[in-house]
């Protein structure tokens, strides 16, 4: 006869993650005959995995959704109900070079998503521009938090803005999209991957949304206006993935969910899918609704050099069908002027 019983595994979900069970002893006689004691596992504490980048920025993002989660579910209050697994992607270890010379878009996700898809994290927080166009099968991105500034700023310490550079000041900046469209705008200057610490450079060009989430406002010199500087497909939004079928995370990603945001998402993210746009593109779109109440959308495609330029409006119903119409219509268009020679470069 066998004196310990076997313990039955604590079951695992796919939302949630057991700790190492705690056995504890109960309260039950010994079998004269066998000696044997009963042993059961105590109950495991429930724990929502989020995997995010290691970057100061997806930490702030990683501990917002933390926060909000802890705020709309009693259940994830307790001590040690949310844990945050940090993970190096490619694009951490390859840092200083430009995207489009590494591999363009995936960079910055692919092995959160690799984790996700293999348990190892139950939800992903990403910055939506930096999530490629087709998520990998079995994977879904419900949620997006509520959509900050996406202005672009500049930084510089000899400069208020960018018309006070003198000729042949150099701005630094890792964007084509934002080279494109300073080198249009201002054709004296030059732009170059170069950090303003450095020293060579003369200003340089960052996220507004980006120092708003750690809190470095009082290095911006000046925020660009929309009609100067159009940001990039998805900028100032965050995305939060997780398992396809996975309806208790699916729960969890629907209370955070910001609609609006979710919407304009869609719409900018269409229109990038209907360019089959990379990183080796200038390519900027910004969505949102009006005061009309209707979706409204700014496109905008250049030569690396910004002497070329081509931009398209479009406006139609804030629901999700007319967001993708909308997006797939300006990228159409958009394309069409452009011609196939456009994108060789």
């Amino acid at each position: 006869m066998q004196c310990m019983g076997t313990q039955r595994p604590v079951a695992r979900t796919s939302c949630f993650r057991a700790t190492a069970p705690r056995v504890q002893r109960l309260a039950a006689p010994k079998s004269r005959s066998s000696g044997c004691v009963v042993l059961a596992a105590a109950t495991a504490v429930k724990t929502v995995v989020i995997g995010t980048r290691g970057s100061p920025l997806a930490l702030a993002q990683a501990y917002l959704t933390r926060d909000l989660l802890k705020e709309n579910f009693p259940e994830l209050q307790e001590e040690g109900a949310i844990q945050i697994n940090i993970i190096k992607t490619t694009g951490d270890k390859i840092l200083g070079q430009p995207l489009s010379d590494i591999g363009g878009k995936g960079l910055f996700t692919r092995e959160i998503d690799d984790a996700l898809l293999d348990g190892r994290v139950d939800i992903a927080v990403h910055s939506m521009k930096d999530v490629p166009t087709y998520l990998p099968e079995g994977t879904i991105l419900p949620c997006n938090l509520p959509r900050e500034d996406v202005r672009d700023v500049f930084i510089s310490k000899v400069a208020k803005d960018l018309s006070e550079l003198p000729a042949g000041s150099v701005v630094g900046s890792a964007s084509l999209r934002r080279q494109a469209q300073i080198l249009n705008r201002y054709p004296h200057l030059k732009t170059r991957l170069r950090k303003l610490d450095e020293g060579a450079c003369q200003g340089t060009m960052l996220a507004l949304a980006g120092l708003k989430r750690l809190d470095m406002t009082e290095h911006i010199s000046r925020i660009i206006p929309l009609d100067e500087m159009l940001p990039a497909v998805s900028q100032g939004a965050i995305g939060i993935a997780c398992r396809t079928g996975d309806e208790p995370m699916e729960k969890y990603l629907a209370k955070l969910n910001h609609e609006e945001t979710r919407l304009a998402i869609v719409c900018e993210r269409s229109f990038l899918m209907a360019l089959d746009g990379s990183c080796r593109t200038p390519i900027a779109g910004y969505a949102r609704k009006g005061e009309d109440g209707q979706l409204h959308f700014d496109g905008f495609i250049a030569t690396v050099d910004g002497k070329q330029v081509l931009t398209c409006k479009r406006t139609g119903g804030f629901n999700e069908a007319d967001a993708i119409k909308v997006g797939q219509e300006a990228g159409a268009e958009i394309k069409a002027q452009a011609g196939p020679e456009f994108f060789k470069w």
